[in-house]
Formats: C-alpha cells, sequence, structure tokens
C-alpha cells in the first residue's frame, strides 16, 4: 500500500481540499432516512458517501456520533466504511484517543491495523499525555501505510485555555509540533509530504502559519470552516505555495455539508441529494478557488 500522505495529497490534488465530515448530529437525521436511530444514522451516512463521490477525495466521520447509538451505531459505522473504501475515498477518523501505550495498541487494532473493525487511513490523536501514547499509532501508521493525525492548535474558543500558555517562551501548541519533528520525517511519502497530521484550526490563521513554518512538511487537517465562521482564505492560511495553488491538506467541512438549506425538509431522496451534492460542490469551488490554479 502506498503511504497515506501520497494518497491524501493525491485526492486533494484530484478532486481540491474539502474533506466532508460525516457527523450525524443528535436529532438531524431527516425522516426521510428514519431519523435520529441507528438505522437512520447508517442510511443517511451510506447517502453522504454517495454524494461525496466525485466531488472531494476525502471524509472524515466523527466516532462519537455513532459511539452513541451503541453496538448498532457502530455496526452502521462499520457499514459506512465498507462503501467509502468501495467508493475510493480517503478516511480520516474523529475520534481523538489518546492514552498509555497498552491502551494506544488496543485504539490501532481498532482502528488502524490490517483487518481492524473501523478501518480507516488515519486517525486523530490527542498528544496531551505525551509522545510515548503517540507512538505506537505512528509505528503502526509505519507498518501499514497509514497516518496519524495530532491536535495541535485546534478551532473551539477554549483551545487559548492550554494550548496557548506559554511554556518555556512558546506557545504549548508549538511545543508540542516541535516534540512531533522525528515523527513527521517517519511518515513522509514520495510526493515529500508527511502521514503525521496537525490539527490546525481555521479561526486561528496567524498560528496556522507558524505551525507552518515548524513543520514545513506536515499536511494539515483544518476544521472550522464554514459552520464554524472562517472563510476559505483563512482554513488556506496555513498551506504552502507550489506553483500557483497553495496546497498541504485538506479542510473540513460538516455540519455545513451535511445539514444544507433544504435538505432537512426534503420528502424524497433526489431532493435530499440536490441540496447535499449542491452544498458539497459550493464548498469545493470556494475553497479551489481561493487555493488558486
Amino acid at each position: 500500500m502506498s503511504a497515506f500522505a501520497d494518497r491524501l495529497f493525491e485526492a486533494a490534488d484530484r478532486f481540491g481540499p474539502l474533506c466532508v465530515g460525516i457527523d450525524p448530529h443528535e436529532g438531524r437525521i431527516p425522516a426521510l432516512f428514519g431519523g435520529d436511530t441507528p438505522e437512520g444514522v447508517e442510511r443517511w451516512g451510506l447517502a453522504m458517501v454517495e454524494a461525496v463521490r466525485g466531488r472531494a477525495g476525502v471524509i472524515k466521520p466523527q466516532s462519537a456520533f455513532f459511539e452513541r447509538h451503541g453496538w448498532q451505531g457502530m455496526r452502521a459505522l462499520t457499514h459506512i466504511l465498507e462503501a467509502a473504501r468501495e467508493a475510493g475515498l480517503v478516511v480520516l477518523m474523529d475520534a481523538k484517543r489518546g492514552d498509555i501505550g497498552s491502551t494506544a495498541q488496543g485504539y490501532v487494532s481498532a482502528f488502524l491495523e490490517a483487518g481492524a473493525p473501523f478501518p480507516c487511513d488515519a486517525l486523530t490523536i490527542n498528544p496531551y499525555m505525551g509522545l510515548d501514547t503517540i507512538e505506537p499509532h505512528v509505528a503502526a501508521a509505519e507498518q501499514y501505510g497509514k497516518g496519524v493525525i495530532v491536535l495541535a492548535r485546534t478551532s473551539n474558543p477554549g483551545s487559548a485555555d492550554f494550548q496557548s500558555k506559554s511554556l518555556e517562551g512558546a506557545p504549548l501548541f508549538e511545543r508540542v509540533v516541535e516534540a512531533l519533528a522525528p515523527m513527521v520525517e517517519r511518515l513522509k511519502g514520495d510526493c515529500g509530504w508527511s502521514g503525521l497530521m496537525l490539527v490546525t484550526g481555521a479561526t486561528g490563521p496567524e498560528e496556522a502559519r507558524r505551525l507552518r513554518e515548524l513543520a514545513p512538511d506536515a499536511l494539515f487537517l483544518v476544521p472550522g470552516y464554514g459552520a464554524q465562521g472562517a472563510g476559505a482564505a483563512e482554513a488556506l492560511a496555513g498551506f504552502r505555495q507550489q506553483g500557483n495553488r497553495l496546497v498541504g491538506g485538506v479542510v473540513s467541512a460538516s455540519r455545513s455539508v451535511n445539514f444544507p438549506a433544504g435538505s432537512a425538509e426534503a420528502d424524497t431522496l433526489d431532493g435530499w441529494r440536490i441540496a447535499v451534492t449542491e452544498a458539497i460542490a459550493a464548498a469545493q469551488a470556494d475553497l479551489v478557488a481561493a487555493a488558486g490554479t
């Protein structure tokens, strides 16, 4: 299998930098699919995969929204992941794991190993407990051609509570990224980019530019675009100029493309599909225009 960084870069190069979140928020699954039930979530998620096909190359399911439905919800997630793989999509699993070595290995077995029950191309990791909690994921990524997505500077308002606090003269998020440098090198693909991705919120463009200085070869996963208020230019602030365009990761949109205007009221699958595919196409076009050609 090719390196994760190569697969992600190819997908973004082909379709554009949009990453479509698959976030079945409580109470928001249209009645058309069966509402907020495990079965409704599964039907909606499978329809989302079909809506993404040919319009974007990357999706990001949020595990929590499936976990809340118990084992039936996780069964739905496995079926959605199977459909995504058949559609040729790169799957970033948003689960934000992070624990000591033996527990981390359990997460590796669940998400990253060959034969994992919830197979994905990369997994989000919280680095708060230290590098030894990240290492099992990086080792698995090397072995199986997967990626590791580490939270650096997130998009939520409370990110400043800890991430921006000074540690020996620099913000904590900068110290985290500095410590990740050897892992960034280990997960480099043929494209020159690393599959050790960094989460850097679109709501902090200056911080994203600083992270690019610290980690010039790390691909970025950028939340905060769309419903959280950041525009395309802000979302791409940490990307790097290559030729006539900006490259260096993917920008996530969830609510704005999962639940666009008109989708909740649609009484036919075709009506829902039109609303969602138009929202996906509009977000992709917005980002591609901001990135250049």
